[in-house]
């Protein structure tokens, strides 16, 4: 039985021209569009060097630019879309030098903070952009696969999600990180938070706690505990520990989707001996098969899950009767939710003093 993996790409996809050339481009944007055959118009970074040595390394970039202004000049009329990839406190002053009607995929998180995000999206409407924003985990194969299955009632009513991440992950790749107030929810788990809402929708009510690990002593909450709850039957967890330094033999990366007929398992792989990580691994089980069966996969979250949140825009700006499921829209609820979780977080609680008799 095969599943749905990938998006259909468009038969004359539109050029890209990348704003931005850090890791995250190196490791998953371009490999993902080339990958894809999609044409990569240039790149524009302030660090002339990075963008020289992406162009060396993936000739298919057909030339680097040295100022955005030199890049939206170069674009000119064409109709292509920005692929903006910057540290999230930059997106607004990056869109607002994109000309009117332009066609924009932000990398996440969508600022960062829930008013800058409403900044973005109301600079979005204003200067009437095409807007996604790059939560792309929901493309991933694995996760197109379990939509598909989802959708053909396999295991019915879905009813539980649990995401749990107990891994090492080094924070140290990215320094930036250690000036930032808000770490692990905002820059990590609000890929599943977006996740979860693309399978249940906003929940009805959240509960969170996010705090700090002893040994990054330098950061801010690194490990979080996240539960969002729908109705009396439905809820998602989302459990995440990047501390367990202590061999990989019991770190844990898995999403598990329970329904009323059956279950998803996947094994989420990058998370695992990251960067490098593991392959990942799906299985699904039906009330009627009564065994778990392992599906095939085509790919994991690098670089296959950036080809469908560029393929889905791509889609949609060529024919709008296709949903932008990615949209920034769409995004800014789920900003509006992790506001909340940090809310839950800083204010929640009941504080426990036990009564001496």
């Amino acid at each position: 039985m095969e599943f749905e993996q990938q998006l259909k790409s468009p038969i004359t996809p539109l050029p890209i021209a990348i704003i931005g050339a850090g890791g995250i481009i190196r490791d998953a944007h371009l490999p993902a569009y080339q990958k894809a055959h999609y044409e990569i118009l240039g790149v524009y970074d302030i660090d002339k060097a990075k963008i020289d040595q992406l162009k060396h390394d993936f000739p298919g970039i057909r030339t680097t630019f040295n100022t955005l202004a030199e890049l939206i000049k170069h674009v000119g009329n064409q109709r292509i879309i920005y692929d903006v990839a910057v540290p999230a406190n930059h997106l607004y002053s990056i869109l607002e030098q994109l000309p009117i009607g332009s066609i924009v995929l932000m990398q996440k998180p969508m600022g960062e903070s829930l008013d800058e995000a409403i900044r973005i999206q109301e600079l979005c409407i204003k200067k009437k952009f095409v807007s996604a924003v790059n939560f792309q985990l929901k493309y991933a194969p694995y996760m197109l696969a379990a939509r598909d299955i989802i959708s053909q009632g396999l295991i019915g009513e879905v009813f539980d999600v649990e995401i749990k991440v107990c891994t090492h992950t080094p924070w140290e790749l990215w320094d930036f990180l250690k000036e930032k107030p808000r770490v692990e929810v905002l820059y990590h788990s609000i890929h599943y938070v977006d996740l979860v809402r693309s399978l249940l929708g906003n929940p009805t009510k959240v509960y969170a706690s996010s705090i700090r690990h002893p040994r990054t002593s330098d950061l801010a909450a690194t490990r979080s505990s996240i539960i969002l709850d729908y109705d009396e039957f439905t809820q998602a967890r989302i459990l995440t520990n990047h501390g367990h330094d202590y061999g990989t033999k019991h770190q844990e990366s898995y999403l598990k989707i329970e329904g009323s007929k059956g279950a998803i398992k996947v094994l989420i792989g990058l998370s695992l001996n990251y960067p490098k990580g593991l392959p990942p691994k799906m299985e699904f089980y039906t009330a009627e098969s009564k065994e778990w069966k392992e599906i095939p996969l085509i790919g994991g979250w690098f670089p296959d899950a950036f080809i469908g949140s560029m393929t889905n825009l791509q889609n949609h700006t060529l024919d709008k009767s296709i949903p932008l499921r990615n949209s920034s829209e769409d995004a800014l609820q789920t900003m509006e939710l992790v506001e909340k979780i940090y809310e839950s977080s800083e204010k929640g609680g009941i504080i426990f003093k036990s009564k001496k008799i």
